[in-house]
């Protein structure tokens, strides 16, 4: 059956704008990298199903990572749609070492990419633009701690370099959205001489997972049945409010975190 043609996804697609990056099993090989061999011809399946324009930027590089931008004339909010497989090098194995655990440790090599440098030169200059909430989607997790599976810490460095890239740029407003991982929560990453970044993990929207894996930088409950997470910004207030959140399958709201915009500021 195609999706394309399911009645709750066309239900989906005709009630809302849809904005999509790729994992790894949209990118056709479990956990797969910069090597996978049929990447240009899943990026063209991607983007002819998800119906995106012949004049979209996504057409003029490798990769599919873009920028959204929506303004009502008063506020902007940037979105920006990181591709975490079409650069990213091979992940190291845990192997037999008892100081890792599940299927991958950290790969220290200074040289190790996820994003790849045009990417990476894309982000920053985007960062550049002005805005006033910025939306990071990364298919992988950005804000928890390690727990051996797949995410940004398997590449710390390259972690640290977002980090870095945000701080550099003096962007305000940033929060980043991820999945994969098969449980929803929401992360705190604490940033010396910044704001915290906040990484609202949502997954899935039909799968679960036996196992919820530690993360010392979460923020309230996981939830481990399936979910979706939301964002909303109310923009009514002197100081805007973001809430962070997770609904389970019945509509039900299972956690969430309300952040003033100031709060997500560089202070100078």
């Amino acid at each position: 059956e195609v999706l394309g043609v399911r009645p709750e996804f066309r239900a989906l697609r005709a009630h809302c704008p849809l904005l999509a990056i790729w994992d790894d099993h949209d990118y056709g090989m479990n956990d797969g990298g910069r090597h996978y061999p049929q990447k240009e011809a899943s990026k063209e399946v991607f983007l002819d199903f998800w119906g995106e324009s012949g004049e979209s930027s996504r057409f003029d590089h490798a990769g599919i990572y873009h920028e959204e931008r929506f303004t009502d004339g008063a506020r902007t909010v940037q979105v920006l749609l990181l591709d975490t497989r079409t650069f990213r090098d091979d992940l190291v194995p845990a192997a037999e070492d008892p100081r890792f655990k599940n299927a991958y440790r950290p790969n220290l090599d200074p040289e190790a990419t996820i994003l790849g440098e045009a990417q990476w030169a894309w982000l920053e200059k985007c960062l550049h633009a002005p805005a006033d909430l910025r939306v990071i989607a990364t298919s992988i997790q950005f804000g928890h701690s390690y727990n051996g599976w797949e995410s940004w810490t398997n590449v710390p460095l390259e972690r640290q370099r977002l980090i870095e890239t945000v701080q550099r740029s003096r962007a305000n407003g940033v929060v980043l959205i991820s999945g994969d991982v098969h449980w929803g929560e929401i992360s705190r990453q604490d940033v010396d001489g910044g704001y915290p970044l906040y990484d609202v993990t949502a997954s899935g929207i039909n799968q679960e997972w036996d196992v919820i894996e530690p993360n010392t930088r979460r923020v309230g409950e996981a939830v481990a049945e399936h979910n979706v997470g939301f964002l909303d910004i109310d923009w009514s207030t002197p100081d805007p409010v973001v809430t962070l959140g997770s609904v389970d399958v019945n509509g039900k709201e299972r956690h969430q975190i309300q952040v003033a915009l100031s709060e997500l500021s560089f202070s100078d």
